[in-house]
């Protein structure tokens, strides 16, 4: 396929939004138009794009962003559904998704057809009240329950229909965890901690120690490596969850409300935890019913009974250096 430059404005003309990207669950490809980039030639095919729109910063969708959050977005954004081509697939895509409890009479309906497409380096947050679904959601896409219908691809792979064996290997290799209640081990040191995981995974001793010791060291606790649980501070067991969650380098970050056990310094220690891990790459999904919270992600997205109410880019989102 190739796009010609009349196929762009008329694509231009419908422009979207020139400092964020919608949340559109049918959009795959999203790409920032830069001025000029028409000077050349009349023709552009999918390939090109990397080159051809940021010579000087590669083809993700995370450098497109942090490109728009420091104000080089020129025209605006190009956009292309399933009909036209995929730039980059969805790391997680959630599509007519529902999970009824008690079919029949008194049914309750959890999810009602969610549709949701997450890409690689995206900081989104799920917000909703009690009873809003949104539990029963962290549970689909942390790969601990599976749905009544619809489908469940986690990088690339169906994982709806899946036996619990293999959604354990799957949560094992794909999602790293960040609970509200820490769940580390009481006799185990903030080390041995993080290594945990890393023993199941079959990665051999010399190997998990640096890994761990690496994922310390990122949040700032290099000097607590051989306390135990009960000698360090929430926010410290927090950041001991949080480096157990990385470690392995999971291609997908889960967070279940990270700073609802926490004081409002430990919470922000925390967020900016998060946020730095966003600003190196990582994809983050960060669950919460707090606002104040939601606001500092990237995207944030608002399920109410059962269903997506709205998925909107965070204006105020500063991508930081």
């Amino acid at each position: 396929m190739c796009v010609s430059s009349e196929d762009i404005q008329v694509i231009i003309s419908l422009q979207i939004n020139e400092r964020g990207f919608p949340g559109n669950d049918r959009a795959v490809c999203l790409l920032l138009f830069w001025l000029g980039a028409f000077r050349r030639e009349t023709a552009v095919s999918p390939a090109d794009f990397a080159l051809y729109f940021l010579p000087d910063q590669g083809s993700s969708l995370l450098q497109w962003r942090k490109a728009i959050s420091r104000g080089e977005a020129c025209l605006g954004l190009i956009y292309f559904t399933r009909s036209n081509f995929i730039m980059e697939d969805a790391l997680v895509r959630v599509v007519d998704l529902c999970k009824v409890y008690n079919p029949g009479e008194n049914e309750v309906r959890a999810l009602d057809h969610v549709n949701l497409e997450i890409h690689k380096g995206e900081f989104v947050a799920i917000i909703g009240q009690s009873g809003s679904g949104k539990s029963t959601f962290m549970n689909m896409l942390g790969c601990l329950d599976v749905p009544t219908s619809g489908k469940y691809y986690l990088n690339g792979t169906d994982v709806s229909t899946m036996k619990d064996n293999d959604l354990s290997v799957v949560r094992n290799k794909e999602i790293g965890f960040i609970f509200q209640g820490f769940n580390l081990i009481a006799n185990l040191t903030a080390l041995e901690n993080v290594e945990l995981p890393l023993i199941y995974r079959g990665i051999d001793r010399k190997t998990r120690r640096k890994l761990a010791v690496e994922s310390l060291k990122k949040v700032g606790l290099e000097r607590r490596m051989d306390h135990k649980p009960n000698e360090m501070s929430g926010g410290q067991q927090q950041r001991v969850a949080i480096a157990r969650a990385i470690a392995a380098r999971p291609p997908v970050i889960l967070a279940d409300e990270p700073t609802g056990n926490l004081d409002s310094a430990s919470s922000r220690e925390i967020m900016e935890i998060l946020k730095g891990m966003h600003r190196s790459g990582e994809t983050l999904i960060l669950i919460t019913h707090d606002n104040g919270i939601a606001a500092q992600a990237r995207r944030v997205v608002r399920i109410m009974d059962g269903k997506i109410e709205s998925d909107t880019i965070n204006e105020e989102f500063v991508e930081e250096a």
